[in-house]
């Protein structure tokens, strides 16, 4: 759906973006600051799908803003200037033709990424001029064109499987007047034929880093993915740094949000079992230990790798974990000693013991992962000792390509 930007000024909308990312402590580099301010995000972001349905509602509802249209426009540009993600496209489908207004069914397969969490990237990897930046599954392209606007004509490279959307971000990059490259190909293959590069940034999370990402990384360069696990609930970040002499260093964190993973990749959820929880929240026992803060990212990290198979409803009012394939849950009572548990798997208990470890092993935030053994091979460790906590990532998987 072509934009008509003629007598349009969204420097106003940009700027309030700017200046709630600012005082929320969220934004600080001064250069991302000016690309934030200088790249109109209406020319990357020209339509955008609203859910009408709730949760659980099969097939979902969605409704498609056309950001040319009177009637959408006001809705569409307060939407694309929030700090939500903005969801672009269903079951990989062309973005040419797209008609605006009610839609029923299917999955969304793209979307722009919550404003703080590219922010937060970007600022990590420490981005300046004449730096070159490979961003792999940029999708529509918002933190590119960022990237780009930083970097300098030229430099940036991005990635794209989905051959729709690697069309449409480099046809809207252009209409920016963005120097930038957009690649359709197998984002975990890299992008040789521009390799080394400086900064390398994975919008979508992987189980465990693709070899030809670290043998692109320029010495003294950084790159930053998330580690996807099988759980949403607890994701963790990596950063990548290759000294001047070539040594890789890898530390990885949790986080509080992290990217969608890879396609093909399948989560957990706790949706299917809310109901039956709420009905029978389980036999009432006591626990000795009190419920975890929700930012206590370096243990809730390692329960998503060594208590295996638990997604997190955060929805529900008290602290709610579930094991869907096993049917169990554990609910978390009310600050008074006890903890609601069902099924055969006692998720509490081994909560129970995993936090008793975390502490022997000092509380860890953050973990060093060996990536010398290439794929499938990559070890992650707390620290030295009898008591550090460790484990291997998994291997990644091969994802058929898509059907234009």
């Amino acid at each position: 759906m072509p934009l008509d930007l003629q007598g349009t000024d969204t420097s106003s909308l940009r700027a309030a973006m700017v200046g709630r990312l600012t005082s929320a402590g969220v934004l600080t580099d001064r250069r991302l600051r000016g690309a934030l301010l200088h790249v109109r995000r209406e020319v990357l972001l020209p339509h955008a799908y609203v859910r009408v349905s709730g949760p659980g509602a099969d097939p979902i509802e969605w409704r498609l803003l056309d950001g040319s249209h009177p009637k959408d426009r006001q809705e569409w540009l307060d939407l694309i200037h929030n700090d939500e993600s903005v969801l672009l496209q269903r079951d990989g489908e062309p973005l040419d033709a797209l008609a605006r207004g009610p839609v029923t069914g299917g999955g969304m397969t793209s979307m722009s990424t919550y404003t703080p969490a590219t922010v937060e990237a970007l600022q990590a990897l420490g981005l300046a001029p004449g730096l070159r930046y490979l961003e792999l599954g940029p999708g529509p392209g918002v933190s590119l064109a960022l990237a780009a606007t930083i970097t300098g004509p030229g430099l940036a490279t991005g990635v794209e499987r989905d051959p729709h959307m690697a069309a449409f971000a480099q046809r809207n990059l252009d209409r920016l007047g963005v120097v930038a490259a957009m690649v359709e190909d197998d984002a975990l293959a890299g992008h040789r034929a521009r390799a080394p590069y400086d900064r390398i940034h994975s919008g979508i999370g992987v189980p465990c880093v693709p070899p030809a990402w670290v043998e692109q990384l320029a010495p003294g360069g950084r790159l930053l993915t998330t580690l996807a696990t099988r759980t949403p609930s607890w994701p963790g970040q990596l950063l990548v740094a290759r000294s001047d002499e070539g040594r890789i260093e890898a530390v990885l964190r949790g986080r509080p949000r992290g990217y969608r993973p890879m396609l093909g990749y399948q989560w957990l959820s706790a949706l299917a079992h809310r109901a039956r929880i709420e009905a029978d929240p389980g036999r009432a026992r006591p626990t000795r230990l009190v419920p975890p803060p929700d930012d206590a990212y370096g243990f809730w990290l390692v329960a998503a790798y060594l208590a295996p198979g638990l997604v997190r409803d955060f929805q529900a009012g008290a602290m709610t974990i579930v094991a869907p394939e096993d049917d169990s849950w554990a609910v978390a009572g009310p600050g008074d000693g006890t903890v609601r548990v069902h099924g055969p798997r006692d998720v509490w208990a081994e909560l129970e013991d995993l936090h008793a470890r975390w502490e022997e092993a000092g509380r860890p935030e953050t973990y060093q992962v060996d990536l010398t053994g290439g794929a499938g091979d990559q070890r992650v460790t707390s620290g030295p000792g009898p008591k550090a906590l460790t484990w291997t990532l998994p291997p990644l998987a091969t994802v058929p390509r898509q059907t234009p």
